[in-house]
Order: C-alpha cells, then sequence, then structure tokens
C-alpha cells in the first residue's frame, strides 16, 4: 500500500487547494496518492477544481516530488500531523476549515491531542501596557497551575507574557506561528522559542521555511481558536489581530472573555467592544477560573472516565432508551439516542457514541437543525 503521507504535504503545497478541497479529493478518489496521479480531465470533474486550480495542480505535480518533502521533514527534525491521523488535535476537526496538515516541533501530550486536558488561548496587543503585563502574567500562572495549557502566538506583547509566564510555572503551552515552525519571528524570541519546544509545542501550517508575511497572520489565528476551549483577549486596539482570533472563537462556539481596562488607553477599546458585544468579562482570577471550570475537559485515570468542573466528578450516562423520530438516518438516530436530556460535553457525547469527532459534530449539527438536539455554552449538548 502507496503511504499516503507524502502526499498530504504535497497537496497542502498548491495555491488554492485548501481544507475542503483535500477532504473533496479524499472523498472522490479514496486516498490523496491517487488523487495526485489522477488525470487532468478525471481531476476536472472534482467540485473545487476550475480551470486555474487545475493548472496550479499541473505545475506543482511539474517540480514537487511527495517523497523528497517527507524526508526534508525527517531530516530537519520537523514532525507533523494530517486531518486522517488518529492524534491530529481532536478539537481542530470540530472547526470549518481545519488544516490538512499541522506542522509541529516540541513534546506531545496525547491528552491535550484527544481533549482531555483544556486549553486556553490568551491573546492581544504587541504594544502592551503595564497593566495588560500584569494581569497577562498572572492569569496565565494561575491558569497554568491548574493544569490548563496556554495557547498563544509568540509575537511580541501579550503573546510573549502569556507564554513565559506559563513556562515560569511549569505549565505547557503552544505558540501557533505564521511562519514555518523553523522559522523564528521574531527574533528577540529565539530563547523563548526553545524553551516552548522544550516544554510544550511550536505549530503551524505553513510549509517549512515560510517567512513571516502579514497576510500568514490572520489565517492562523483560527487554529489559535480551534486549539482551545476558551479564547482570553487582555488588551486590544479596535483594529488588532487579537479581534480576529475572538471572532473565530466565537464562530467555533469558543467562550470569549476580555479584560476589561480604560476607555483612556488605545490598547483597551477593542476589549470593550467585544465585551459590547457579547464577551464575558474578566473580573479577577478566581471568578475566571471559576467559569473555566465549567468547561469540561474529560480526565482518564485508571480508565474510568470523570469530569473536572462537574459537581462531584460524576460521569454522565445515556438516558434511558427512547424511541427515536420516525424516517431519521440510522446514524442520526444513534447519536440522537445517546444525548442525555441533561447538558452533556461533547466529548462525553463521544465517548457514549464511541464516534469519531469527525462524524459526531455533523450529526449534532443536522439535529439541531431538525431542533432535535440543542447545543449549549461550552460546548455542551442535550436532547430538546
Amino acid at each position: 500500500m502507496v503511504d499516503d503521507r507524502p502526499y498530504w504535504l504535497a497537496w497542502s503545497r498548491i495555491h488554492g487547494v485548501g481544507p475542503r478541497l483535500v477532504q473533496q479529493l479524499v472523498a472522490d478518489f479514496g486516498t490523496l496518492a491517487e488523487a495526485w496521479w489522477a488525470t487532468s480531465t478525471a481531476l476536472r470533474t472534482v467540485p473545487g477544481i476550475g480551470p486555474k486550480v487545475l493548472e496550479a495542480i499541473g505545475e506543482a505535480r511539474s517540480h514537487l516530488d511527495p517523497d523528497q518533502l517527507l524526508e526534508d521533514c525527517d531530516r530537519t527534525g520537523i514532525q507533523f500531523w494530517t486531518a486522517a491521523d488518529a492524534d491530529y488535535p481532536r478539537l481542530l476537526l470540530e472547526i470549518p476549515s481545519p488544516p490538512p496538515v499541522l506542522y509541529y516541533r516540541g513534546v506531545v501530550d496525547g491528552a491535550e491531542n484527544r481533549g482531555e486536558k483544556a486549553a486556553i488561548a490568551m491573546v492581544g496587543t504587541r504594544n502592551i501596557s503595564d497593566y495588560g503585563r500584569r494581569w497577562t502574567a498572572q492569569l496565565s500562572t494561575h491558569l497554568s497551575q491548574h493544569q490548563f495549557t496556554i495557547v498563544s502566538g509568540m509575537a511580541a506583547g501579550v503573546d510573549t507574557v502569556a507564554h513565559e509566564a506559563c513556562l515560569r510555572a511549569g505549565g505547557r503551552t503552544f505558540a501557533v506561528l505564521g511562519t514555518g515552525v523553523d522559522v523564528i519571528y521574531p527574533k528577540s524570541n529565539r530563547r523563548l522559542y526553545e524553551q516552548i519546544q522544550s516544554q510544550g509545542l511550536i505549530l503551524s501550517d505553513y510549509p517549512p521555511g515560510t517567512p513571516p508575511e502579514a497576510r500568514n497572520f490572520p489565517p492562523r489565528n483560527r487554529i489559535i481558536a480551534g486549539l482551545s476551549r476558551a479564547v482570553l483577549v487582555m488588551e486590544a486596539a479596535q483594529r488588532s489581530g487579537a479581534l480576529i482570533t475572538a471572532r473565530y472563537g466565537a464562530e467555533f462556539n469558543r467562550d470569549v472573555y476580555s479584560l476589561p481596562g480604560s476607555l483612556d488607553q488605545p490598547q483597551s477599546l477593542g476589549c470593550l467592544e467585544l465585551v459590547n458585544n457579547g464577551a464575558q468579562l474578566i473580573l479577577g482570577v478566581k471568578p475566571l477560573l471559576e467559569a473555566l471550570g465549567e468547561i469540561p475537559h474529560l480526565d482518564l485515570p485508571g480508565g474510568q472516565l470523570s469530569l473536572e468542573g462537574i459537581a462531584n466528578s460524576a460521569p454522565i450516562t445515556p438516558s434511558a432508551p427512547v424511541t427515536p423520530p420516525p424516517d431519521l438516518d440510522p446514524l442520526l438516530q444513534q447519536v440522537w439516542a445517546a444525548t442525555p436530556l441533561e447538558p452533556t460535553p461533547l466529548d462525553v457525547i463521544v465517548t457514549i457514541t464511541g464516534l469519531p469527532i469527525s462524524e459526531l459534530s455533523p450529526a449534532l449539527s443536522q439535529l439541531e437543525l431538525l431542533d432535535l438536539v440543542i447545543q449549549l455554552p461550552g460546548m455542551q449538548y442535550r436532547r430538546s
């Protein structure tokens, strides 16, 4: 059997071939290797492949060697997950555009990838104030001490302070870059990069060697939000990349929190705007920890299921068997019947059904449209 991993790398290098088109190629051809060697006539029938994309594919196939791409990653010590890998971060599979290939350097924690350990994004301005610095460091420290993983973008300002405070507290942190994972930006963060690599993960969906370009950073913010259970905006001007991360967080049904500030400070205006649009206020360390404690993540000591942040850590079990609505697709019947009447975390429904998140999420979405399931804040669901 042909190893498909080199072809994931190759397809991800082609301009115009995004996450949805990669999914379509797998659906149409079975593997990306088969799609790579398919004729132009066959590729032309794939939804989403027009003349320009077909031309880009032809040009890429003329000079890209998939096996060489894999060899280059091995030689430079750069590892990667594909969306087909079992250990691909589970939460990223829930977003509309999960990166087909996610490159990484560092130390992998399987509990994080499976969503059993909650990650919290902390983002904000590069032009951080003393007030923002103090609260970013304080919150990152306490969150790390409470076993939350801190996710940020390794930019100057809020990102750097959040990463550094987490590392000092002995926690784990992810840096999601707008460059290749082998490109340090800003250069002043070289030491921080090395520390994160030894105590967390450096992540990017851009190929190795990708330089810092302004257009790269807004799309990477979807990964920061996608990896996290909640997004904390510490300081942000009215035109700030942190607000893009917050919008992604809201779109992905992540809880969004904002640090209140003064109307006299430009760095606070974006945060105040978020609050005006429905973000939750950060009112101190204890209130934030209590709020985040209601965001469930799975802990599996000894193979037993428990929920941190749920009273008595009692596992939630499926409701008693009931008769599903008539004329419902068998998969939807299974998911509907397994969804309890009480609010239940998505990860628990995964455990109850035994279904992969890639099947469960679309099924729950369809049940929502049929008014059979209700989605609640904190990635929880209950049967109508």
